[in-house]
């Protein structure tokens, strides 16, 4: 008799916590089959498990529509506030406020950010809030039978042969105007480049926008869309080759002088750029504009990292807050004595 061999069951690799990837899941998605959100999901799960950050360290915040559904799908031990539609912006600001040891992640999509929700995130921006924003942009509004949004490209085409005849509005373009100091363009078909710019973002301090093609297979996945994967893939025009290269990790030089820039972030990682068929520094503000206005007249859709400032002081220094959160304090530290509000009230009169 042929004697049965056990089966050995591989451990699945952990992180340098001792975490797995399943640990970094959510629930089961309840989205479209084939939906770039989904995508979008995976690699975020990717992107938390490959950066060593536990689960709890982490506060998802969300609007209205089919992307705000998407924090249920990743990091399910993390914390999660599903606000009311377009004010996901002002429930974030209020979180750091009052926790600011935790990383905080937006999402968003297009029509919870350029419509309803434009007044939050222009604020939100220019404060520089601690938080990566992530706009999950298919170009239609996926909840209410796929009418264009603020996102979709003008003379693009719905599939019921609509044309769009307004402009659109250029999330990265505006997020670079208004002072986000870290501003990605991707596509939910290229995981590698995504998760790149997703631990950048982790690594990052202050607002770090990123505008994701992220294709709706129900209604704007056909000839004639440009947020399909068809278009995608076929328009998709890096703007270099990334690299995500944590604190802990030898920085080695693999390529010749001039061919690549590094990129130091707060944490002490660095992002590596490296050169394709332009010579391009994502720390000039004014080149970074002038390349998304070159992109939007022309139709081009560049994707890479934008726009990186790593100086810039975010709002919770400029309000110069205590390093203990807001919520770690004690009530008898927030709430001053009477006599401390006397001597406020003497200081105006």
């Amino acid at each position: 008799m042929r004697k049965r061999t056990a089966r050995v069951r591989r451990r699945p690799r952990a992180n340098r916590l001792g975490l797995s990837a399943r640990d970094y899941r959510g629930k089961p998605s309840t989205l479209c089959k084939g939906c770039g959100h989904d995508a979008i999901s995976s690699q975020l799960i990717r992107a938390f498990f490959e950066s060593d950050i536990r689960p709890h360290q982490v506060a998802k915040l969300s609007g209205i529509g089919c992307s705000s559904k998407t924090p249920a799908y990743f990091l399910g031990q993390s914390h999660g506030f599903n606000s009311v539609h377009g004010r996901m912006p002002s429930v974030a600001t209020g979180a750091m406020l009052a926790n600011r040891k935790l990383i905080a992640v937006g999402v968003s999509g297009d029509g919870d950010t350029a419509s309803i929700g434009i007044g939050q995130f222009v604020h939100l921006v220019r404060r520089n809030v601690p938080l990566i924003y992530i706009v999950e942009n298919n170009g239609v509004y996926g909840l209410t039978k796929g009418q264009f949004s603020a996102t979709a490209d003008e003379n693009a085409k719905l599939r019921s042969g609509e044309v769009n005849r307004l402009p659109n509005i250029d999330l990265c373009g505006m997020a670079v105007e208004l002072g986000a100091t870290y501003v990605a363009r991707s596509f939910a078909g290229d995981p590698k480049q995504l998760v790149a710019l997703l631990r950048g973002a982790l690594a990052h301090s202050g607002t770090a926008v990123l505008d994701i093609l992220s294709p709706c297979v129900t209604f704007n996945n056909h000839p004639g869309s440009t947020k399909s994967y068809t278009w995608g893939k076929d328009n998709e025009e890096p703007i270099h080759l990334l690299d995500f290269v944590p604190e802990f990790e030898q920085i080695e030089v693999e390529y010749e002088e001039g061919q690549s820039r590094d990129v130091q972030l707060h944490d002490g990682s660095w992002i590596r750029l490296r050169k394709l068929d332009q010579d391009y520094d994502p720390t000039n503000r004014r080149a970074a504009r002038e390349l998304m206005l070159d992109a939007q007249e022309n139709n081009r859709f560049l994707t890479g990292l934008l726009y990186v400032d790593p100086d810039k002081p975010t709002f919770l220094d400029t309000l110069e807050m205590t390093d203990t959160p807001l919520a770690h304090l004690e009530e008898s530290r927030l709430r001053p004595p009477p006599e401390a509000l006397d001597r406020i009230v003497a200081s105006y009169q």
